[in-house]
């Protein structure tokens, strides 16, 4: 009998370990608990190096709302349970963060999100993080059964209700997305490495170090940057570029084609 190993992970710990309890039950599952997003990590991590990864990933939707602290208060974590005991000064991980890391390094786990009420908007937030499927908390165990199941067979998982709603926000995604990669393309090819280089957190003064330019030079291609983009300040721009697929400079000071200016001259 080929088995399911699946790592519940919710910061409810009475929701934690009465799921885990129930599916335990089954014959072909194997289950796992953590109760944060760096003990989930950490059970990941362990169970891929004993050569027992786990298949499924169930993650809390809300997971981390508990422990939001006040503005300006650093929040504790919320402490991992089950099967893992460690606490520590680790820091907070929302679900689809969760989601989205574990998707990039461990392709291989499929993530079902749970959540308390439909919500399109962050259902269709889920689905592009990489989660396969959008499931409500009361569900039967039955129906969650048969997700974790249809997931491993490639499938996507989403509530009849929601799909009309999850539809429509993947599409206004796609267009703003489009949008603002169309709006980027119109950046020359300098004015792009200085987007890249706002998007890496750099101010002017470390562009121009980085770049071989002016302070002045920088401000130049900065204002002409948010021009473009039709945008008012650096925060918007760096959000129109992530819209539009545009990473942060290369580390250690690589320039894309290895091009760089040095008194106006191309090197």
């Amino acid at each position: 009998m080929v088995r399911i190993r699946v790592l519940v992970v919710d910061d409810h710990r009475i929701f934690a370990e009465s799921l885990a309890a129930a599916m335990a039950a089954e014959p072909d599952v194997d289950v796992g608990a953590a109760g944060s997003g760096p003990a989930a990590l950490r059970c990941l991590e362990r169970a891929a190096a004993d050569g027992r990864p786990f298949d499924v990933m169930l993650v809390d939707a809300d997971l981390g709302a508990a422990a939001v602290p006040p503005q300006g208060v650093r929040a504790p974590v919320a402490r991992a349970v089950a099967d893992d005991g460690e606490d520590g000064p680790d820091r907070l991980v929302d679900g689809l963060s969760l989601v989205s890391g574990v998707r990039s390094g461990q392709p291989e786990v499929r993530c079902v999100v749970l959540a308390e009420k439909d919500d399109p908007r962050r259902a269709a937030l889920a689905l592009q993080a990489g989660a396969s499927g959008w499931v409500a908390k009361d569900c039967s165990l039955q129906r969650l059964l048969a997700v974790i199941r249809g997931v491993l067979r490639e499938e996507t998982h989403l509530p009849p209700a929601l799909l009309t709603g999850v539809l429509r926000e993947l599409t206004a995604a796609r267009k703003h997305r489009t949008e603002s990669e169309r709006l980027v393309e119109s950046l020359t090819p300098r004015e792009r490495e200085v987007l890249r280089c706002m998007v890496a957190g750099l101010g002017r003064k470390a562009v121009a170090e980085r770049l071989f330019l002016s302070p002045h030079t920088v401000r130049t291609h900065m204002q002409n940057v948010l021009g473009k983009l039709g945008v008012h300040s650096t925060l918007a721009a760096v959000a129109l570029a992530r819209r539009a697929g545009v990473g942060p400079a290369d580390p250690a000071g690589k320039l894309a084609g290895n091009v760089v200016e040095r008194g106006g001259q191309l090197a």
